[in-house]
């Protein structure tokens, strides 16, 4: 990967955000309130922002946090952000799946209680997240009628599709809605593209870029993608023509090409 992405022409930024921000499912016009969840479900994933949203989300109203991940192929992502992290920086790492990590996270610093924290910790990717947290929840008899879903920005969109296809064999399934925490947002700085406001606990714009690129063809339902006429992990997602045009886009730009290929499709 780069180390530093020059400035890009506003075209190809204003794609980027349009991409970013519908990737970034967003299901509530503002913070959720109290009545609208009785569970959170944080996905394991290495965004702090996004973190420290869905641990706010429950330690203010005392809801119950189900936390989904194992170790997998983006865990040292996790490992190397708390270690970066000013605050979070003491808690141990190595070998820890995602989900036991951010359970003290939730504990030692938004002092929510070890009996309101659900940890599932052998997922490893999106569709797993969403199968074993089902598993939990129905294994335990916990009822919920309405939750919030928190995950990596770049792959909200998927997983709410995930949780759609992993329930749909229940005639009154919860009613799932997505809240991604943060709402990233590029722009040409003096020293290349970076992140409007405070990018603390973001990923480096360039995994950024390359995460959004690669996430498009995940959700198409066609026989490359993870739609039901594909791999089958995802409901069907209907994707606007002005995310597609977005898309193709920032694969044309010459400085953004070679980025289209660096997440090969899983």
């Amino acid at each position: 990967m780069l180390t530093t992405l020059p400035q890009l022409p506003d075209s190809t930024l204003s794609a980027a955000n349009l991409l970013g921000g519908w990737l970034a499912q967003n299901d509530f016009a503002s913070r959720p309130q109290p009545d609208e969840y009785e569970l959170v479900v944080l996905a394991g994933n290495a965004v702090i922002p996004t973190i420290d949203a869905a641990c706010q989300l429950a330690a203010d109203e005392g809801k119950r946090l189900l936390i989904s991940g194992g170790i997998g192929h983006s865990t040292t992502f996790l490992y190397a952000a708390i270690a970066r992290h000013p605050r979070y920086n003491t808690i141990r790492t190595t070998g820890l799946s995602e989900a036991a990590i951010l359970a003290e996270i939730a504990h030692q610093f938004w002092k929510l209680p070890r009996e309101k924290i659900l940890v599932e910790d052998v997922s490893t990717n999106c569709g797993e997240n969403a199968r074993f947290a089902r598993r939990m929840i129905d294994t335990r008899g916990i009822a919920v009628n309405s939750g919030v879903v928190v995950q990596d920005p770049t792959m909200q969109r998927r997983t709410m599709a995930t949780f759609k296809h992993v329930w749909q064999d229940v005639a009154i399934a919860p009613h799932w809605r997505s809240y991604p925490g943060c709402q990233p947002e590029l722009f040409n700085s003096d020293n290349g593209v970076a992140f409007k406001g405070d990018a603390t606990g973001l990923w480096p714009v360039e995994r950024y870029l390359s995460l959004i690129l690669g996430e498009l063809p995940r959700l198409r339902d066609d026989a490359g993608g993870y739609g039901p006429k594909g791999k089958n992990f995802i409901a069907h997602v209907d994707i606007p023509l002005a995310v597609e045009q977005a898309w193709l886009q920032l694969t044309e730009d010459d400085t953004l090409r070679h980025m289209s290929a660096i997440r090969a499709l899983r």
